[in-house]
């Protein structure tokens, strides 16, 4: 018991010292679970402030990152300078690699959720049937994934079809990579963002194909309205900085799953409309075929 008490008072003067340095780079929330178990938090959401002393004491800075786009974001929330060189590098893969489609009969908005399964489910069965192999789908939420998949394997059942779920441990994540074996066939439902958007390498024909049924938002909600407001007032984006760039950075990191090296060839359908605004488009690859 003392140990814990020691743990829990050493955990209370950490938070303490954090909390001195709450600033307009910080936000507040708390989340109640119940009685006598709410969580209390503090989270740096312009990392600007920390960095950028730093990196003007620096003599030189090099970031580099396959995703470090659009330049203005990072500037602004990274504290670059305003003089900060940019150089994008041409992509080492090709446009006739990746066939890109848009399905523009398709809204994943949240109120068009219900009525947006059957045309995904079409869609995916679609491209299967037209190219049999290994595909990857991805979707904002495990509600969407399931009722997508349900109405999958109803519609379908001739096809492979398995899913993450919910507190994946370790070994069961690694079953359901293990899955994607060459020559072999299936569709992977899977979360965006989540463990199998990104730093999965599955090359060759363990994957042949990503869809894309969502455009990565940020849900909704009373945290993400407060920041939004807060981005507003510091860079004049509230709304890009806080749902449209980093949903989109999601989105192009999960399609990165498809192409692996410089024989890879596939495909990725992005299941929403919206992908064909300019202001959507702009934020993907240069090198995609669109």
């Amino acid at each position: 018991a003392s140990l814990e008490l020691q743990e829990l008072l050493f955990e209370a003067l950490a938070f303490c010292r954090l909390a001195e340095s709450f600033g307009e780079h910080s936000l507040c929330d708390v989340t109640r679970h119940g009685r006598g178990r709410a969580v209390l938090g503090i989270r740096n959401v312009v990392p600007a402030d920390f960095l950028a002393p730093r990196i003007q004491r620096a003599q030189s800075a090099v970031l580099f990152s396959a995703t470090l786009s659009p330049p203005r974001y990072y500037r602004d929330l990274l504290g670059l300078p305003a003089n900060t060189v940019w150089r994008e590098i041409e992509s080492p893969f090709a446009a006739h690699q990746l066939k890109v489609a848009i399905a523009r009969h398709i809204s994943t908005r949240y109120r068009d959720r219900e009525r947006s399964i059957a045309p995904i489910v079409e869609a995916i069965a679609g491209q299967y049937r037209e190219m049999p192999g290994h595909y990857l789908a991805f979707f904002s939420s495990f509600a969407y994934l399931e009722s997508a998949l349900t109405r999958f394997q109803a519609d379908w059942p001739e096809i492979p079809a398995f899913a993450q779920t919910r507190g994946m441990a370790e070994r069961e994540r690694e079953a359901f990579l293990a899955r994607f074996t060459p020559g072999g066939r299936g569709v992977g439902f899977a979360v965006l963002g989540g463990a199998f958007g990104e730093g999965v390498d599955l090359p060759g024909d363990r994957l042949i194909g990503a869809f894309i049924a969502t455009l990565g938002l940020p849900p909704f909600n009373a945290f993400n309205e407060a920041l939004k407001a807060r981005l507003e007032a510091r860079f004049g984006e509230g709304e890009a900085y806080t749902y449209r760039i980093p949903g989109l950075i999601k989105v192009v990191q999960a399609a990165g799953r498809v192409i692996r090296g410089p024989e890879d060839e596939g495909v990725v359908v992005l299941l929403d409309d919206r992908f064909d605004q300019p202001a959507i488009r702009r934020l993907l690859p240069s090198w995609w075929a669109l």
